[in-house]
């Protein structure tokens, strides 16, 4: 329950920033980025990635140094986009094809990012260095954070 109340607080905090501010995707993802990873402490990594062509591009993101580049068909970030759904990885060693852009992370959370056309143009990736960090809250709130980036006033 506290963690549901502290994305609604987040949501709202980050909501607000925007709609005061900003009118262009990348700066809403940049905020975004910056509000989560300095108020979730188990945000090890945050950051987007963009399609473009046949591979994921890194985007704006908070944390160590990220992978420039995702190619088709490997990791978690093209699997929540094949699968479009929300995937969350309890132990990233145990995933199929995963992508280590840095061997600490141990669990991840990736959530698509529709457009208006509700086309997915990315995704919002999560790591954490613990293990088995992400759950259902996790997944929802991120979610309703992830679309601010293209729908603001909701």
């Amino acid at each position: 329950m506290e963690k549901e109340k502290r994305y609604r607080r987040l949501h709202k905090q980050i909501r607000d920033l925007i709609l005061k501010s900003s009118n262009n995707p990348l700066s809403n993802m940049a905020t975004i980025n910056a509000v989560l990873y300095h108020k979730m402490e188990y945000f090890f990594w945050c950051g987007f990635y963009l399609l473009q062509e046949d591979k994921l591009q890194v985007g704006p993101y908070q944390g160590a140094l990220a992978c420039i580049n995702l190619p088709a068909g490997a990791g978690v970030c093209h699997a929540a986009i094949s699968q479009k759904k929300t995937l969350i990885v309890p132990d990233v060693e145990a995933f199929p094809n995963h992508i280590a852009c840095d061997s600490r992370a141990k669990s991840e959370i990736v959530v698509p990012l529709y457009d208006k056309t509700g086309n997915i143009t990315g995704v919002l990736d999560v790591d954490s260095k613990s293990p088995d960090s992400f759950d259902e809250t996790d997944a929802t709130g991120l979610e309703k954070i992830v679309k601010l980036v293209y729908f603001p006033e909701r």
